[in-house]
């Protein structure tokens, strides 16, 4: 817990101390530039169909292990891959609102089943993979942005965005199914499997317990305010019915997930940035750590949080930095904290987390297009969460079946994306995890990663 202390007040007091600069002034407005005077407004896109397709292959090589438990990563030299293809479909029923489903075939498997590690090594490898292709659709919802004046920006065509132009300010309200992240502790160098890092603990904040199915997904609402240079988003998501399901809980309001976020947008030595503050509180039928060992104390099996679960709240903090610092280099950063007494519900099991990173696009060696990335990640679970895996209790994708030396899971991952057409890239990523699982008498871990992507 002092670690955590620290390690928040050191961000913030860093955080403060860049943003108080005599160079620093507020943005008027996103981080996305008003296009210049001259700079024709694109037409207004009614409907619009994208696609991508992304296969990653990871390789671990054996690596030193006296035991090993249900959900330990194996120690024995494996390799797995997982394939995906999705298809965007869009609609622009009347002015600013936006209709959106994306069918998609999943295929394949994360390394020992997605267990293991706790900033797992995959963002393509859900909780749950099949051997045969299969059918999902992780998200359809519908979008609406009310214009509120200001700058007229440019919107361009992507995924899962129409193309056309707001106004700087306005309010944008989503609903239906689709990714807690798709709107909350965004990072533009930092939080895209198919682009950019793989590691969970990397993509996203480790502790960020977000409402989801196994894949990841789930419904809810949201609305976000855009005012000048800062920004306000809050939103209310269905857990799934017990922690880490394929289903989704059918009493939203009973079992649900608040989350609020206040992001503020400057300029840096006139190089744009982003820093927010991100809060969560889950309402639940969740387990405790020390209810589950009172429990075993008493019947003599091992502890599981499954066998305790009564109504409970669970509630964490993080902070998420991005600055650009040229035009190809930027730079990003995230802290967080989350509740240590209640078992993880929908992400993974970590309680204190801190990485850190950098990306720079390849211009100085006459490839523009191409990226690399370095970023490392420290993670943490409570002591009650010590306790319970060594009583040999197993959290959502960690239990080695004992834990008699725990220490704090360390991760470094470096990647470099290859642009081979306009539309396709081929990432080589490469990651060493220490101490995995939270497990010192595992490891280290080394995981060679192959990615090829393509979207149009």
């Amino acid at each position: 817990m002092q670690t955590a202390h620290r390690a928040t007040f050191a961000f913030l007091l860093i955080a403060a101390v860049v943003l108080t600069v005599p160079t620093h002034a507020r943005a008027q407005s996103d981080s996305q530039p008003s296009p210049a005077p001259s700079d024709p407004m694109p037409l207004e896109e009614s409907w619009a169909v994208h696609g991508q397709t992304t296969t990653t292959w990871l390789l671990q090589p054996a690596f030193r292990s006296p035991y090993q438990g249900p959900q330990s990563l194996s120690s024995a030299a494996n390799g797995r891959e997982t394939v995906d293809a999705t298809l965007y479909f869009g609609l622009r029923p009347w002015h600013g609102a936006e209709i959106w489903i994306n069918p998609e075939i999943d295929q394949g498997f994360g390394l020992s089943q997605t267990f293991g590690v706790a900033g797992y090594v995959s963002g393509e490898a859900y909780k749950l993979g099949q051997a045969s292709p299969y059918y999902q659709m992780p998200r359809a919802f519908f979008r609406q942005t009310i214009d509120l004046g200001g700058a007229t920006q440019k919107v361009d065509p992507d995924l899962n965005q129409l193309g056309g132009s707001q106004t700087a300010n306005r309010l944008v309200f989503t609903v239906g199914k689709f990714s807690v992240v798709d709107i909350f502790d965004t990072n533009k160098y930092a939080h895209d499997p198919r682009n950019d890092f793989l590691n969970w603990s990397i993509i996203d904040l480790g502790t960020f317990d977000y409402a989801a199915n196994s894949w990841g997904y789930t419904y809810g609402a949201a609305a976000e305010w855009y005012q000048d240079w800062w920004t306000a988003r809050v939103g209310l998501f269905d857990l799934s019915v017990v922690p880490n399901s394929q289903y989704l809980n059918n009493r939203f309001i009973s079992q649900a997930q608040f989350v609020a976020e206040l992001e503020e947008r400057h300029t840096l030595w006139n190089q744009p940035g982003k820093l927010k503050v991100l809060y969560w509180l889950i309402r639940g039928d969740l387990g405790s750590y020390d209810d589950a060992l009172a429990l075993a104390a008493a019947n003599g099996q091992p502890p599981s949080t499954a066998a305790v679960r009564n109504y409970r709240s669970k509630a964490g903090i993080g902070l998420n930095l991005e600055q650009q610092i040229t035009p190809d280099l930027g730079v990003f950063a995230r802290a967080g904290w989350t509740q240590g007494s209640v078992e993880e519900v929908d992400f993974t099991d970590i309680n204190e987390s801190v990485s850190a990173g950098l990306s720079l696009a390849g211009s100085s060696w006459g490839r523009p297009d191409d990226t690399v990335g370095l970023a490392g990640a420290i993670n943490l679970i409570s002591h009650q969460g010590k306790q319970y895996l060594a009583a040999g209790g197993l959290g959502g994708i960690i239990g080695d079946g004992q834990l008699p030396q725990a220490g704090p899971e360390q991760i470094v991952e470096a990647y470099y994306s290859l642009a081979l057409f306009g539309f396709a890239h081929a990432t080589a990523d490469y990651q060493f995890i220490n101490d995995p699982a939270y497990n010192r008498q595992r490891g280290p871990v080394s995981v060679f990663g192959l990615r090829l992507h393509a979207q149009f």
